[in-house]
């Protein structure tokens, strides 16, 4: 009992009972409610790919890829896939920059100098077909298309007649040639037939500017195709153009192929 007193009376220093947190030692009012924050230890590694492990990833992504296209295709790294840098003639063309010339310029560009390119106009707007001087140069299967506006001649059919680029009066091939009805027409019969025809001309119209844009889009690949456009066909003053003159008849090809309409068919 005495012993316990003398303990009791001793300064908190020389007791055994920890003395009192501190205002450092207490916890802040917010510690509790958040998580700690982890700390990654140097020894287990990095935490996430680094941009080189990114970069290695896709560089054997793009090898594999590659040696799978060569092996498929025979001939390509890309599936076929040919950008404008490894096309020198575009390169060539881009740098150059854009063409703006007369007819008779253009049919200098008809494949016989090696030292020019390929070039084909399709209403008024001019294309390189470089790329096919098996078809365009001489000798080539279309060679009469190059170093002109042949526009006519894509619409027609007609090759031997037609290589200029008048569409004047080509939709007539398009319109149905009516079977003669005998007798006199009455009022409303003319006025029928009439309609009919102006009908029948707007749908031919539309018709030709249709074929003319399937040819426009063949030529012009975009950036990825063969034939690219390159400039347009000068028909403005000084160029020396003097129009096209009387509108031409069709070919016989053309009136041939023209659609028949019987008297059942208007009725």
């Amino acid at each position: 009992m005495t012993a316990l007193r003398s303990r009791t009376n001793l300064p908190p220093q020389d007791r055994d009972v920890p003395a009192p947190p501190t205002a450092e030692d207490r916890p802040s009012s917010g510690s509790t409610s958040k998580t700690k924050a982890y700390v990654s230890d140097p020894d287990e590694g990095p935490s996430r790919l680094s941009l080189f492990d990114v970069l290695r990833v896709l560089a054997g992504l793009f090898l594999l890829s590659s040696a799978l296209s060569y092996f498929i295709t025979g001939n390509s790294i890309l599936w076929g896939y040919r950008p404008a840098i490894t096309r020198p003639a575009r390169i060539k063309a881009w740098l150059r920059g854009p063409y703006d010339l007369t007819d008779a310029q253009l049919s200098i560009y008809n494949g016989t100098d090696p030292a020019l390119p390929i070039l084909i106009a399709v209403n008024g707007t001019i294309y390189d077909v470089s790329a096919s001087p098996h078809f365009y140069g001489p000798g080539g299967s279309y060679s009469f298309f190059a170093g002109r506006d042949a526009t006519r001649s894509f619409v027609t059919g007609c090759f031997d007649t037609d290589l200029n680029g008048d569409l004047r009066g080509v939709e007539e091939m398009f319109m149905p040639v009516e079977e003669e009805v005998g007798g006199e027409l009455t009022r409303e019969e003319r006025r029928e037939k009439k309609l009919h025809k102006e009908r029948d001309k707007r749908v031919a119209r539309k018709k030709v500017e249709e074929t003319v844009r399937g040819w426009e889009r063949m030529f012009d690949g975009g950036k990825d195709g063969k034939y690219f456009k390159v400039g347009k066909v000068d028909k403005g003053p000084g160029s020396g153009w003097e129009g096209w003159g009387e509108v031409k008849e069709l070919c016989a090809k053309a009136r041939e192929g023209r659609p028949r309409r019987t008297a059942e068919d208007v009725g």
